[in-house]
């Protein structure tokens, strides 16, 4: 397995899943570019990729998609074209939904599902004129089960996969590969950095995600993932991917398990 010379342009790429992606891919000979807002915090992820100098900045605002087209623009410019977009920027939630702003819901709906999806329509037409390209998403184990002070944070998610499987439905004859990566507990800032009821933001760790997969080795898996091209894969703990197909098959039982989990 390796990327030389694809072309991958990442967000969320600051931190967490997406810095430890960069790397990993990186060290499989892609030439990047790494965008989030943070440009400090980009160019030190750049510094620790193995070859810095196929490697570029793109700093952009996912909550600012109105000026995403001249961001595809921008990284178009960077290596002459992107073979991979992994829409990996996002933010999560820790509130009751009785307890949490419209202007909470708004700001992560922007930010996870219209920002993402800007940015993808923006560069959809690079791809179908190569007939060549790949979509990356992360969405999580909650776009596929909401979970509680989770509900605009499950919303989002449940909204990417249905507009990205319908992408790839469409645009299967432009040779244009859709591959969604839904992880469970990680241990990154996630939880940390996820929004409360009034905007701000949680500051402190879940004993989950401190005791989840280390991003390190969910990069090794979710690159592969990418590689082999694969539509939608789960990259989490026993308990999270049993979840999925007790919500498929047992959808009762998982809505008692769900109602027994913590809300405080």
């Amino acid at each position: 397995m390796n990327f030389r010379n694809k072309i991958v342009w990442i967000t969320g790429a600051s931190s967490g899943i997406g810095k430890s992606l960069a790397i990993q891919l990186s060290n499989l000979d892609a030439k990047l570019i790494l965008s989030a807002r943070n440009s400090k915090k980009l160019n030190e992820v750049k510094s620790l990729c193995k070859n810095a100098e196929s490697v570029q900045v793109l700093p952009l605002d996912l909550e600012d998609y109105s000026h995403l087209a001249l961001k595809v623009t921008e990284a178009i410019a960077c290596f002459g074209k992107v073979d991979v977009l992994v829409n990996n920027g996002g933010v999560s939630q820790r509130s009751l939904a009785s307890d949490t702003s419209i202007e909470v819901d708004k700001r992560i709906m922007n930010v996870n599902y219209l920002g993402t999806v800007a940015l993808t329509k923006a560069l959809l037409p690079h791809f179908i004129a190569n007939k060549s390209g790949q979509f990356v998403v992360t969405t999580s184990i909650v776009g596929k089960i909401g979970t509680p002070l989770r509900s605009s944070y499950a919303a989002s998610k449940h909204a990417l996969h249905g507009f990205f499987d319908s992408l790839r439905a469409e645009n299967h004859k432009h040779n244009i590969a859709i591959t969604i990566v839904c992880p469970g507990f990680v241990t990154t800032n996630v939880s940390m950095n996820a929004l409360t009821g009034d905007g701000s933001p949680q500051n402190t760790m879940d004993t989950a995600t401190q005791n989840g997969i280390d991003p390190d080795t969910f990069a090794k898996l979710m690159a592969k993932a990418i590689y082999k091209k694969k539509e939608e894969v789960y990259i989490a703990g026993a308990k999270e991917k049993l979840g999925v197909y007790v919500k498929r098959f047992f959808p009762k039982i998982l809505s008692v398990m769900i109602r027994k989990l913590s809300v405080t």
